[in-house]
């Protein structure tokens, strides 16, 4: 598999990016923080509260590491630090853009600051795992591997990656951690990347099968020209234009990106897992998919996949179960694209020979009436050639003996 490469936007070797720009603005006060959240009401996930806030889920969030915002107080429930610069327990911010991590984390679960004030998250009673990774390393691949690994051992039940490779395809080391996520019922969410940012299209992990991937959208439901990339893995569209989040140091400001619709919909599936615990990741995704209000063009589409989320609906509506996950089949996909080292091919063995009844000749066929077939040159013609021989063979031993022993070679 080949390292990803550099890409606009200033990607480092290593070939992870954030998938979210933060634009900064002043400090907002307390009761605009709660007001410009437009998406609980718009996007039905404060009538889905009235159901679950999510108490007793956790979602992991692998980024830059997650500060200490009063709004993540008693949130982060445990942690742990990939990349080497941060702190053992994953709060200490990593890298340039080491706000970013806090940021996500505050839409997926933040408490507010007060009953009406404060960033709040979709699901403002789940705990978070804060898990840092660097993105300058040329080791990042393995970094994520390990994180994916790490939250599903440490209790993780949805795992949020605001980030991209900029490449569609990914190291084969998370095939396997990406794997054990799925056969442990993890979900899986990675954004779909951002054009202003230069991800034209979405990269891995967003190209993953069975991963949920959240595209974005403007404050009137339309896709977004700048927060959001395209691409046919796109399973639910989420908005991504005047976020407001929290700053490690309490402050807030408003960004846009995908890095932010992501965590808005890790939150409803949050929501999803706690009001209906007993469903698997493949049916939790399916209840997110199958509930979205479709837009653009008639079915999913590369811009808003299923569709607009709908937490109330997610959570409420009556949804059949199936047998598997509509982002598709990792395994599956595994089994038949990974192929064996070239430098030590395989050939499988053929089929065993079918042994066929004698073809008829055609009609009035002249050939076919005076050839015999192949099938009666095997079953006659070979056995009676070898007869022949073995005639021969004693004739001439015969005649030979009459030669040296007859009368005539008496007379002699």
């Amino acid at each position: 598999m080949r390292r990803a490469s550099l890409a606009v936007a200033g990607v480092l070797v290593g070939a992870t990016v954030l998938a979210g720009g933060v634009a900064p603005a002043t400090a907002a006060g307390s009761d605009v923080v709660r007001e410009a959240q437009y998406w609980l009401d718009a996007y039905g996930i404060r009538s889905a509260w009235s159901v679950t806030r999510g108490a007793g889920v956790t979602i992991a969030v692998i980024d830059t590491g997650v500060g200490s915002p009063p709004e993540l107080s008693g949130a982060v429930v445990g942690g742990t630090d990939f990349s080497g610069l941060g702190s053992a327990d994953g709060r200490t911010p990593v890298g340039p853009d080491g706000e970013h991590g806090t940021l996500v984390a505050s839409l997926a679960a933040g408490r507010g600051t007060g009953a009406n004030s404060g960033v709040i998250g979709s699901a403002p009673e789940a705990s978070i795992l804060a898990i840092s990774i660097g993105f300058e390393g040329g080791d990042s691949d393995e970094q994520i591997a390990g994180a994916v690994r790490w939250a599903v051992d440490h209790g993780a039940d949805v795992i949020n990656m605001s980030l991209t490779r900029n490449t569609l395809d990914w190291p084969e080391s998370w095939d396997d951690a990406f794997g054990y996520a799925n056969a442990h019922d993890v979900v899986v969410l990675a954004a779909a990347g951002n054009r202003g940012s230069g991800t034209t299209e979405v990269g891995a992990p967003a190209t993953m099968p069975g991963v949920l991937t959240v595209a974005g959208v403007d404050r009137g439901g339309t896709t977004s020209h700048d927060a959001s990339a395209q691409g046919v893995t796109i399973g639910v569209a989420a908005p991504s234009e005047d976020l407001v989040g929290a700053m490690p140091d309490g402050s807030h400001v408003r960004w846009n990106g995908t890095s932010g619709a992501t965590p808005i919909v890790a939150g409803v599936v949050a929501l999803v897992k706690a009001a209906h615990p007993e469903l698997d990741a493949a049916n939790i995704i399916n209840r997110i998919t199958s509930t979205a209000r479709d837009a653009g063009p008639a079915g999913p589409d590369v811009s808003y996949g299923f569709g607009l989320l709908d937490a109330y609906a997610a959570v409420t509506a009556p949804v059949a179960a199936v047998d598997a996950n509509p982002m598709g089949d990792l395994a599956e996909w595994i089994r038949v694209n990974r192929r064996q080292d070239a430098s030590t091919p395989q050939v499988a063995p053929g089929p065993a020979p079918v042994e066929r009844p004698p073809v008829p000749p055609a009609p009035n066929d002249p050939i076919g009436t005076l050839l015999p077939s192949a099938l009666l040159l095997r079953q006659v013609g070979a056995p009676l050639l070898a007869l022949l021989v073995i005639v021969f063979l004693v004739g001439g031993v015969v005649w030979g003996a009459v030669r040296a022993y007859g009368p005539a070679a008496r007379r002699r």
